[in-house]
């Protein structure tokens, strides 16, 4: 466990030197988040908002959290050096450390994803908050909202690091991270209501969609935030984060105990 800890703070120290980057990730972040808002202003304008199963202000803040969290949830952000790792054969060196490969992978992957989170999060939602009129960000109701958030915001980034790391192991089978990746980004970031948020998706899909541990990644946490899941269902969704992550964590070291009983490593 030393050795983990000692892993994630060295990896969480590492990232936070790559400011500049977070920089422009935020002004990208903002571009696309501003795109976002305007289609669903169209889209409410041109529609009884009545009906509609969110209301605008609770996309926007869908929209703005989104962007301000890319890093806790997308799941193209990966960590090459792994794949490489494995591709290249220098995982052997991996396997002489007397620790657990899966726990010290996944230590790194974590501290990856929260240092450029926490880089670009404060910025975003600063001033998102400070946006005029339909454009910002609408705080939580109440102080238990916001605590709840909190929970299952970090339960949602444990739950994407258990994703991640099924990438990277499948890249043991695979060789190529390409195919992994696809699928799992086109696919995972769809479900978990990236490209729509799950309320306004079709019924039929919402229960697809409800088959998969991903909208426990971001759509539920932001939910949570915008106050369009209330406190008990919210109690209910973080047993069912917490069982997702235990199934996913079981599930990746079983793949990954399997994998590494077959590895061969060739080369002098």
């Amino acid at each position: 466990m030393r050795t983990c800890f000692a892993v994630f703070r060295l990896r969480f120290n590492y990232g936070l030197q790559y400011r500049t980057a977070a920089f422009a990730g935020i002004a990208t972040q903002f571009f696309w988040g501003f795109i976002l808002i305007m289609v669903y202003q169209a889209f409410f304008a041109m529609t009884d908002r009545t009906t509609q199963p969110i209301s605008l202000e609770q996309v926007v803040a869908y929209i703005w959290l989104q962007q301000a969290f890319i890093a806790f949830i997308m799941l193209w952000f990966r960590d090459q050096e792994l794949f490489d790792l494995i591709t290249t054969g220098n995982v052997a060196y991996e396997l002489c450390r007397p620790s657990g490969l899966y726990s010290f992978w996944y230590a790194k992957v974590l501290a990856q994803r929260l240092s450029a989170g926490l880089l670009r999060c404060g910025p975003i939602l600063l001033l998102a908050g400070l946006m005029p009129g339909s454009y910002r960000l609408t705080m939580p109701l109440d102080a238990a909202t916001f605590v709840l958030f909190v929970v299952t915001l970090l339960l949602g980034l444990l739950l994407v690091a258990a994703i991640t790391m099924l990438i990277h192991i499948s890249v043991f089978y695979t060789m190529s991270p390409v195919g992994s990746l696809l699928i799992f980004q086109i696919a995972g970031e769809f479900l978990a209501g990236m490209i729509i948020p799950v309320p306004l998706m079709p019924e039929w899909l919402q229960r697809i969609v409800h088959l998969f541990p991903f909208r426990w990644t971001a759509d539920f946490p932001f939910r949570v935030f915008s106050g369009h899941i209330g406190h008990e269902e919210a109690l209910v969704g973080i047993v069912m984060q917490m069982l997702w992550l235990a199934v996913l964590i079981f599930v990746g070291k079983a793949l990954m105990l399997k994998a590494l009983r077959r590895v061969v490593v060739q080369g002098g």
